[in-house]
């Protein structure tokens, strides 16, 4: 999954509960300790260290080791209803009780199976919700069962799930429903121990109306009956986070032996078109860092409400429809997702202050998928375009932000800033380890880290004692322990960071400058040639503010304002906003009102509130766009407004 800078800014990347040898954090976030000194022992962490402060779970007394569910799909009732059955790992022989990760759910029973495979009620507390962390769900189980049952409904406001009318799909005939778990939004349509600490395999029988398509991160087969009743199996253990279910008019069409789309009607024809590489990315990746260990990569293109661009669900990435453009230029995030499935789904961090480990080093081997496949000059100006926004901005977050992992002594609470850096800083990090061992060594130790710690979650600190072992002890002199300190846990872009440089995007430079110079726009035959990326660069380089007469004369010459793409749109209109370009006012907010992904709307909706008259335009389209939108969009652009109008009194910032 990737966000934008401005997005992960706006709130909190994780956010779930304090275990329970914690403390509920204070209301003001002040549980934190100052970050331990460079050069501090940087070996494995004790359990009280690994512990997952956004989780109520007691994963070092039990562990959930399979999960079946039972759920029913009602659209006019915006519920999932129905159980869910634990198979359960005592770890502790004296533990008694389990403790899950819950969110505006209806519990209506517990029973524990006993030895002579009969049910028993079990006694269970759920505590009142924290706005954050959502509920504590206790279950005594003095017996320890061997499986526990929890029957349950979900709320219509779930904040993982949304609901949407045929109004708000793309063919406008049938309702549609999908999950986002990611970060700890799982726990609002099953109770789970809802940390990535606890992998687990799954079952699934879901009911639906027969005219709706079920599916989930599971064995989807392309061949289903529509007949509103399905089986799924999930083989693999995973966390939680990678939960996922979606139903709706949806029809499937392959791309390759084992990957295909799964989109509505109207969508599916073009969604193929455009993701027709998949294979070829498949077989790229499992060149560099071996199998895929799937079975299938199928890609569900989501109605644009979907908040994020891509969620790597195992076996089903969610991927939005707004990097269907037509020229295959935005699909880097298709290899995003897909290398997810070694980078995240294979080996995954084990507490929030370790983001690094899934999308940093998902950033870097998307970026070697393009290099390989699209050839080197694309994957430079992506690198360059990422590495160029990050410089801008990690001097404006807070120290602890600009990190890639937070120290292992260093306590974290649900409010407390973490890393805002680790998708391109994280890739960056390994570029320069690359850039040291060489491309051939460090190839060889990335694909003996997937196979070494497959199907497990490890913190910062395990990576770090593998690294030292199997990269810095076998070519010494190359990389020094305050190196990695200093990227791993310090602040800003290390003074060691490999450059890159682009032929292309420095034409670009030129481009711009000279218009900004004389106002001569480059020739027609240089720009019809301009990929996105190119214009992505040429608008990002721009400054602050611009003229109306250069905006209007960039609008008749690009035609900006109304672009079909997203990327352009999420530059060009703050840049008319800040401006006060208000020509562009209604194309900007019909594209506020289309759209739900947060990296793409965000941008505009934090320049329109800037201003009284913004304020306005962005209160009123948020209204009318409101009912589209994903609970977690709502919740980020409800903030800002709130904080726009009344500065230091809105309420913590959306649940990620």
């Amino acid at each position: 999954m990737r966000p934008s800078i401005l997005t992960l800014c706006l709130a909190v990347a994780f956010a779930a509960g304090c275990t329970p040898e914690q403390a509920p954090p204070p209301a003001d976030g002040s549980a934190s300790t100052p970050s331990a000194e460079p050069g501090t022992d940087l070996s494995e962490p004790d359990a009280a260290m690994r512990a997952d402060a956004f989780s109520y779970a007691e994963p070092d007394s039990v562990r959930i080791k399979d999960l079946a569910l039972a759920l029913d799909v009602d659209f006019d009732a915006r519920e999932l209803s129905g159980s869910a059955t634990y198979t359960l790992d005592w770890v502790d022989p004296e533990a008694g009780r389990l403790v899950l990760d819950t969110r505006d759910l209806s519990i209506e029973k517990v029973v524990g199976e006993r030895p002579d495979g009969k049910w028993d009620d079990l006694t269970f507390v759920l505590a009142d919700p924290d706005e954050r962390l959502g509920s504590k769900l206790t279950i005594a189980a003095p017996e320890r069962n061997p499986r526990i049952r929890v029957t349950y409904k979900t709320s219509p406001e779930a904040s993982g799930l949304q609901w949407l009318t045929p109004a708000m799909t793309e063919g406008g005939k049938a309702p549609f429903m999908f999950s986002q778990s990611q970060q700890i939004h799982a726990r609002s349509w099953v109770p789970l121990q809802d940390t990535p600490q606890v992998r687990f395999t799954y079952t699934a029988h879901v009911t639906a109306p027969k005219d709706a398509m079920v599916l989930m991160s599971a064995d989807n087969d392309p061949k289903a009956v529509r007949d509103g009743d399905y089986e799924f199996t999930m083989p693999q253990p995973i966390p939680s986070y990678l939960l996922a279910i979606a139903a709706g008019d949806l029809v499937f069409k392959p791309v390759g032996e084992r990957s295909g789309v799964w989109a509505e009607p109207a969508a599916i024809d073009k969604s193929v078109e455009e993701f027709a590489d998949t294979e070829k990315m498949i077989e790229v990746t499992e060149k560099l860092y071996g199998p895929y260990r799937w079975g299938r990569y199928d890609m569900l293109v989501l109605p644009p409400s979907f908040p994020y661009g891509g969620m790597e669900n195992p076996r089903l990435s969610f991927i939005t429809p707004t990097v269907i453009v037509g020229d295959k230029s935005l699909v880097s995030l298709i290899a995003h997702e897909l290398a997810h499935s070694w980078s995240g789904n294979l080996v995954t961090f084990a507490t929030p202050k370790d983001q690094w480990l899934n999308e940093g080093m998902t950033s870097y081997v998307e970026n070697r998928i393009v290099e390989d496949l699209y050839g080197k000059d694309l994957a430079d100006m992506e690198y360059l375009i990422a590495r160029n926004e990050l410089r801008k901005t990690i001097g404006d977050m807070p120290p602890q932000g600009q990190a890639l992992a937070i120290r292992p002594d260093v306590k974290v609470t649900a409010k407390d800033p973490l890393t805002e850096v680790a998708y391109d800083k994280g890739a960056w990090f390994l570029a320069f380890l690359e850039s040291r061992f060489g491309r051939e060594d460090f190839d060889t130790f990335l694909r003996g880290y997937f196979d070494h710690f497959a199907f497990q979650s490890i913190p910062t600190t395990t990576f770090i004692d593998y690294a030292r072992e199997n990269l810095l002890d076998k070519h010494p002199g190359k990389v020094s322990e305050a190196e990695l300190d200093e990227w791993i846990y310090g602040t800003g872009i290390p003074a060691s960071a490999p450059e890159v440089k682009s032929p292309l995007l420095e034409k670009v430079d030129a481009a711009r400058t000279a218009w900004l110079a004389d106002g001569t726009l480059p020739a027609k035959a240089v720009t019809d040639a301009w990929s996105t990326q190119e214009w992505l660069h040429f608008l990002d380089g721009m400054p602050a503010t611009l003229e109306t007469a250069q905006l209007v004369a960039l609008d008749e010459a690009y035609a900006f304002t109304g672009t079909a793409n997203g990327e352009v749109a999420m530059r060009w209109y703050p840049l008319a906003v800040r401006s006060g370009y208000t020509q562009a006012n209604d194309a900007a907010a019909a594209f506020l009102e289309k759209i739900g992904r947060r990296k793409l709307i965000m941008p505009t909706y934090a320049e329109l509130v800037k201003t009284p008259e913004g304020l306005k335009l962005a209160e009123t389209t948020f209204a009318r766009a409101r009912p589209g939108y994903h609970p977690i969009t709502t919740a980020s652009v409800e903030h800002l407004i709130e904080e726009a109008k009344s500065p230091g009194t809105a309420k913590d910032g959306p649940v990620d």
